[in-house]
């Protein structure tokens, strides 16, 4: 599976961002997804993962009621909505797809190249 973000970018506090990732390559629908994210000098965290239909998601507690996952498999592509961004949010957003689990670092199977998300105060 080939992954591809994009959509991240420069907003200020209170504002939101919508990043996406097109998938290529192996059935999208038969990978969990997830997002990630890495500020300079912290290791990469777990953000969202979404189940392979989408019924099921889950999120770190500090973007829980502001960010949302959902994925749309007819189009290989799974989002992410922002809202309410924070300056703490900044970071390198990773798209992430794995076969059993997205929610650890050691479970993913495919990385996208992150796309950046800058949040001013």
């Amino acid at each position: 599976v080939q992954l591809q973000a994009s959509g991240g970018g420069l907003v200020r506090a209170g504002g939101s961002l919508n990043v996406s990732c097109a998938a290529s390559g192996r059935p999208f629908s038969g990978y969990l997804m997830g997002w990630f994210r890495q500020a300079p000098g912290k290791e990469r965290e777990f953000v969202a993962a979404i189940s392979w239909n989408g019924g099921s998601t889950d999120y770190r507690d500090s973007v829980k009621g502001r960010f949302t996952i959902s994925r749309d498999n007819a189009k290989n592509t799974v989002f992410l909505q922002m809202n309410s961004l924070k300056p703490e949010d900044t970071a390198l957003y990773y798209c992430a797809a794995g076969r059993h689990n997205v929610h650890d670092l050691y479970d993913v199977d495919y990385w996208g190249e992150g796309t950046q998300v800058t949040v001013s105060s």
